[in-house]
């Protein structure tokens, strides 16, 4: 199994190819390729390369799926005896990312499956016969 740590939003996130993640708001427009430089570890066949603090060559290639908020977060302050009560909500700006590929010196290592298995085909008077 192939993933990658990146950094990204100040925060460090595991990622695999073929899979989407929820990070913070970038600026790319949704269905637009963005490539992140940002790579601390690359684990692949058992061998693991670490960063100090990045690893040199290695790239994570994505695709912005869309652009959406997160689930609110309430604030609520008090202060008691005194009256005195705030209520604040906060959501914050999300980019659902999906990541095409994560690549080491130029080498792909892991890519999304694009082709997806075929459903088999279900002959109709086959299924009737087994119903009965």
């Amino acid at each position: 199994m192939t993933y990658a740590i990146i950094e990204t939003g100040g925060k460090q996130i595991r990622v695999e190819a073929g899979r989407f993640y929820d990070i913070e708001l970038l600026t790319a427009a949704p269905d637009e390729k963005v490539t992140i430089d940002a790579v601390l570890l690359v684990a692949h066949d058992g061998g693991v390369t670490i960063g100090q603090p990045r690893v040199a060559g290695a790239t994570v290639e994505g695709t912005v799926l869309r652009h959406l908020r997160g689930r609110k977060v309430l604030v609520y302050k008090m202060k008691p005896k005194k009256k005195t009560r705030k209520k604040r909500g906060h959501r914050q700006e999300i980019t659902r990312l999906l990541i095409n590929s994560i690549n080491l010196n130029g080498t792909v290592l892991a890519a999304e499956e694009a082709a997806i298995a075929p459903t088999p085909e279900v002959d109709d008077q086959a299924v009737e016969t087994a119903a009965e």
